[in-house]
């Protein structure tokens, strides 16, 4: 098919058996539900109780938002496949997905990448940590997050937009994904690996060794403390933040790092429901359990309830 002349796709999605879709909208809808409970209540807090009025809580009130945002690019649009028998999306409306969801991702990457060396400068620097994380630097970092991310996704999409399909409109997935869509073209697609494995990249190795680096730093500084108790209390400070580090990544770079091939499609599906939707989900419940402050200004609000 051409983009012009059939300007649609059909998402496969996870299931074509009926009953296992009636199971995953169940499923995906809870998921999704708890999303925007959990991330919302985490944007809720950082910006009414003063205890978290810092740089840190800064960045996460983002991040949260930005889970939901990403969350929200991909989920609506595969439960209403899950539940009608139409599942098309229009070609316009598949670069717009993958626009937005490359622009999301990206953006996740940055502000954990910003929340790594956060932590390290407050463990390995203290005595300067608000000079160095002021709030200009933190509005300079954000902006400047979000703006390469949408110069990336831009790329990415303008190049996907100019493909041409001239045989199958099925994507074996539950989103526009680049890896799905290049299986479809039957044009030279030379210029968009090319692009991939070079500036694709960056996006996800730049924060990712920002990461490595921070964290190299924070552990050499947390084994130098003498006492038990104060390099648990040092590891605590950032072992939610390590853990949402973990999962996100770890998905998404054997997703992307790797040559993709027809083979791994249906694992790759499924991988790729751990980085978009469980991920997302999972990020407000891990920071709000492992952090006092956080789970200290929950407690606030729902005596504050109590009592009124």
């Amino acid at each position: 098919m051409n983009s012009s002349q059939n300007p649609e796709f059909l998402m496969v999605g996870l299931s074509d058996l009926p009953k296992q879709q009636i199971l995953l909208f169940v499923i995906f809808l809870a998921m999704y539900l708890l999303n925007l409970i959990g991330n919302s209540t985490i944007i809720f807090l950082v910006r009414t109780d003063s205890h978290l009025q810092t740089p840190m809580y800064f960045f996460l009130g983002n991040l949260s938002f930005v889970d939901m945002c990403y969350t929200s690019a991909i989920v609506p649009k595969m439960l209403v496949n899950l539940v009608t028998d139409e599942k098309l999306i229009t070609f316009i409306g598949c670069i717009t997905q993958l626009y937005f969801f490359l622009c999301f991702a990206c953006t996740e990457c940055f502000l954990l990448a910003v929340m790594a060396y956060d932590r390290f400068v407050a463990i390995c620097n203290p005595l300067h940590y608000m000079m160095i994380i002021s709030r200009k630097f933190c509005i300079l970092v954000l902006v400047s997050s979000w703006l390469a991310a949408a110069l990336h996704s831009l790329l990415h999409s303008v190049m996907a937009s100019t493909l041409t399909f001239c045989g199958s409109n099925k994507i074996y997935h539950f989103f526009c994904d680049m890896a799905p869509l290049l299986l479809l073209a039957c044009s030279d697609i030379s210029v968009n690996k090319l692009l991939i494995y070079t500036e694709g990249g960056l996006p996800v190795l730049i924060p990712l060794l920002i990461v490595l680096y921070s964290y190299m730093r924070i552990i050499s500084s947390i084994l130098k403390i003498r006492s038990t108790d104060g390099r648990r209390k040092a590891f605590s400070t950032c072992s939610s933040h390590l853990t949402v580090v973990i999962l996100f990544y770890g998905t998404i770079a054997f997703m992307y790092l790797r040559p993709s091939s027809r083979s791994s499609v249906n694992y790759d599906r499924v991988v790729s429901v751990v980085y978009t939707v469980v991920a997302p989900m999972l990020n407000p419940f891990i920071y709000s359990l492992r952090n006092k402050e956080v789970k200290g200004a929950l407690k606030k609000v729902f005596i504050r309830k109590k009592n009124v």
